[in-house]
């Protein structure tokens, strides 16, 4: 005879079937940390201790295959690809991380303004927010950097223009959502003091939602710069960047493919970890399901 599964079997079921997700999901965000963590790790030590080697010196001929010299093969110049990967991948770091750590900065202190006080100040903020968001994002960088001329500079404007208006708008949401709690309206009437509220009070209570928007926006930026660099509005030879190598890369796509592959996978790879450990801190800061307490 066939018993009927009773509620409390059906919940334990249910249980059972959430903790094994959340188990999958801390498995490819472990994952995610340890991929991105070495490719950091690889990048600093190879451009601390130059263990990559040289790269401007001539290891081989144009365009020749790996080799215990160079391992993803050589350029057009005869140059490793190994030492130049590297520093590609740490400029697009470098410039995408200032960029960001910028954005965070200025973002937070206009979300929390428009959030906090609300009427001509929300406004103000939030349309000139408007305006930055209506033009598609690589259109808008492709502007910035033609005005002010290609390279590092421009390439951190841009990823900071462009970056701006979402996360001041999720700061000004997160901001206006605290700002209603009872601790918050009893700080206004005892008279503390509206800096003090914003570093003691606000800001921890908000640093969860910043820190989702900052990743997301880490993603981006690399993303642009990389979009940047492939279009001669970046980084300008001789240095390097994972979009400038690409670039170079393109045009020997079928005498040497590890030029193109290379640092393409490297930008692919550093994205989808960044976004998969967005998606955690997202989990963490702003949960959609409660964990099981077992």
């Amino acid at each position: 005879m066939t018993i009927a599964p009773t509620a409390t079997h059906r919940v334990r079921a249910a249980g059972d079937a959430t903790r094994g997700a959340w188990r999958r999901s801390d498995a490819v965000l472990r994952t995610a940390i340890v991929v991105l963590g070495v490719v950091v790790v690889l990048t600093v030590i190879a451009e601390l201790t130059g263990l990559a080697g040289s790269t401007t010196a001539t290891v081989g001929g144009r365009l020749e295959g790996p080799s215990a010299l160079a391992p993803f093969g050589t350029d057009n110049l005869g140059r490793s690809l190994l030492p130049r990967l590297f520093q590609g991948t740490a400029t697009t770091l470098v410039v995408s991380i200032v960029a960001v750590v910028c954005s965070a900065v200025v973002s937070t202190a206009l979300g929390m303004l428009a959030g906090y006080y609300g009427g001509a100040v929300n406004e103000a903020v939030m349309r000139v927010a408007d305006v930055l968001y209506a033009f598609p994002a690589l259109v808008l960088a492709i502007l910035v950097s033609a005005l002010l001329g290609p390279g590092r500079p421009a390439a951190i404007i841009s990823i900071v223009v462009i970056t701006i208006p979402l996360m001041t708008r999720v700061v000004r949401i997160a901001t206006r959502a605290v700002s209603e709690r009872d601790f918050i309206v009893s700080a206004r009437i005892s008279g503390v003091r509206t800096p003090v509220i914003f570093v003691r009070r606000l800001l921890p209570n908000i640093a969860g939602t910043i820190a989702v928007q900052a990743s997301y926006a880490l993603s981006v930026a690399i993303l642009v710069e990389g979009g940047l660099s492939f279009l001669g509005f970046g980084v300008q030879a001789p240095e390097a960047s994972l979009g400038l190598l690409i670039q170079q890369g393109m045009l020997y796509m079928t005498q040497a493919p590890p030029l193109v592959i290379v640092p393409g996978a490297v930008l692919v790879v550093s994205i989808l970890c960044i976004n998969i450990i967005g998606d955690g801190l997202r989990d963490r800061f702003e949960p959609r399901e409660t964990r099981s307490l077992r």
